[in-house]
């Protein structure tokens, strides 16, 4: 009989700490809405006691999100168990995720511990977690790093303290799967007890093996992998739950193990993902990138005529992905609309389906297709959580000149949630820093572009174009996101989302200040 090899997802703690992810609580919620529609087993919601931000969005994950388990990590710190249990105390059910770090160089340099005061922390925050929750995981930070005979004495004893799960991290990605193997293997022999809890195994991409180690874990007897959407983390990233999954699925024959996911959302996952963070997937990026089941050299379009088997080991629908296109026009209904995205793995909710409908038929007047990664563009632009407010642009104008004598000029009317309006023109070295002069005369703020990444959505010349835009306002750094046929229009939306998101920050700091 086969394994059931749990999946934890950290794409809202891990993932979202790492530079370039951040997102906001109604951001975190979509996340976690298409986390559990993977059915995914475990949901790692956030760090409670790192941050009001961090504690607010666990609550908030705890207290909306059923079926899944809902995890918080803590160090083994009393006030951050504390604080753990009780941002998870709606969930329905819920796991204290602890840990300390067990690897010479971190007991030196960053704990300043001895291996015996390591041991007793690590066994007293296990203890108080399980007084407060059933469900206790304990990670030994750069496991991997740690010598095997401490480490297996630091697991035997948070086992008889309580815990029921025992992760062991990889967590500067310098393993080997041969030295992961190794590891899991001996541990499943040498620790007392382990035969009664769940060991885990945590992978970073430093080296790009966080997939390779995670399976050669599974193999040495890990039955949970812990991962993240699109694969990101801090630095180089985590493992890819999309990757891990497929590779549990298409060599079942090698691993012998099952998973719970419903592979068919994880095309629909990774792209609200990355729509919600502003970051693009790589078009060659395993499983869920625009060129993983594109085939153009002439021997692999023969060979796929012939039998599909000859260059594909999955089916593209396995993971969510159409064979073909369906072309919606201006002429198409809400039925028709909401019937597609229902095919291509969104479930829309009726809140939001008049406002997708909006924006589809401006669309589908300007186009003359609307493709289906038009519609996903659509759908995943409506649900990445944009912050509303308090700008709304009016208008916008922009002359661009190449060897002429002025520079681009960029004249631009936004609205305020007030009622007023306000024109402004700025110059700059190009359209997107004469707009930057144009908003910051408008809006006060002094603003600073740190990167611009530029996509085309579908097919043709009057394709949507996709702006994922990263900024400082006033020195603070918040992400953007634009969706436009003109790709001008797209970078304006995506700067007045920055500016939208730092003036309601700054109003929140205000109102606490004046509490």
């Amino acid at each position: 009989m086969s394994r059931e090899i749990h999946i934890f997802d950290t794409t809202l703690r891990d993932g979202e700490q790492s530079p370039g992810f951040s997102m906001s609580l109604g951001q975190k919620l979509r996340v976690a809405r298409v986390l559990k529609e993977l059915n995914v087993d475990i949901i790692e919601a956030g760090f409670p006691a790192a941050s009001p931000g961090d504690f607010d969005a666990v609550h908030a994950v705890a207290s909306e999100i059923h079926g899944p388990v809902i995890a918080g990590l803590c160090r083994t710190i009393p006030r951050d168990i504390e604080r753990t249990a009780q941002a998870l105390e709606p969930a329905e059910k819920a796991r204290i995720h602890t840990f300390i770090a067990t690897s010479p160089i971190h007991r030196r340099e960053k704990l300043n511990m001895s291996k015996g005061e390591v041991l007793v922390s690590a066994v007293n925050g296990v203890k108080m977690a399980s007084e407060l929750c059933k469900d206790v995981e304990f990670s030994a930070e750069d496991g991997i790093r740690t010598e095997r005979e401490y480490l297996a004495e630091v697991l035997q004893a948070v086992i008889e303290a309580g815990a029921t799960t025992l992760n062991i991290p990889d967590t500067v990605g310098y393993s080997t799967p041969t030295e992961m193997y190794e590891l899991f293997s001996w541990l499943s022999k040498n620790v007392p007890g382990i035969e009664n809890v769940r060991m885990s195994t945590h992978c970073h991409n430093d080296l790009g093996l966080a997939v390779a180690n995670s399976l050669a874990a599974v193999e040495g007897g890990a039955s949970q992998i812990e991962c993240a959407i699109n694969g990101i983390g801090e630095r180089a990233g985590n493992c890819a739950l999309e990757e891990v999954v497929m590779a549990l699925r298409t060599r079942s024959d090698r691993y012998d193990a099952q998973v719970n996911i419903d592979t068919t959302r994880l095309i629909s996952a990774s792209h609200l993902l990355a729509a919600v963070t502003g970051n693009f997937v790589p078009r060659n990026k395993a499983i869920v990138g625009e060129n993983a089941f594109a085939h153009e050299a002439g021997i692999h379009q023969h060979g796929m005529l012939a039998s599909r088997e000859t260059y594909e080991i999955m089916k593209p629908q396995d993971v969510g992905l159409q064979d073909s296109q369906l072309i919606l026009g201006k002429h198409s209904g809400r039925h028709a609309v909401v019937d597609r995205a229902k095919a291509m793995g969104y479930t829309l909710e009726e809140g939001e389906i008049s406002a997708i409908m909006e924006r589809f038929k401006a669309l589908a007047d300007v186009k003359k297709r609307v493709f289906d990664s038009d519609l996903e563009a659509i759908i995943t632009g409506s649900q990445t959580g944009t912050v509303g407010g308090p700008w709304s642009l009016n208008w916008l104008s922009v002359v661009s000149r190449i060897n002429g004598e002025s520079e681009p000029t960029a004249s631009l009317t936004l609205a305020h949630e007030d009622g007023t309006t306000n024109t402004q023109t700025g110059e700059g070295d190009g359209p997107v820093e004469a707009m930057v002069h144009a908003l910051e005369q408008v809006t006060e703020k002094r603003i600073k572009v740190l990167s611009l990444a530029m996509r085309s959505i579908s097919l043709g010349e009057d394709a949507q174009g996709e702006a994922s835009m990263r900024a400082t306002v006033d020195g603070v750094e918040y992400s953007g996101h634009g969706l436009s046929t003109d790709i001008v229009a797209a970078c304006a939306e995506a700067l007045l989302e920055i500016i939208n998101r730092a003036t309601r920050a700054a109003e929140k700091v205000g109102q606490s200040n004046a509490a």
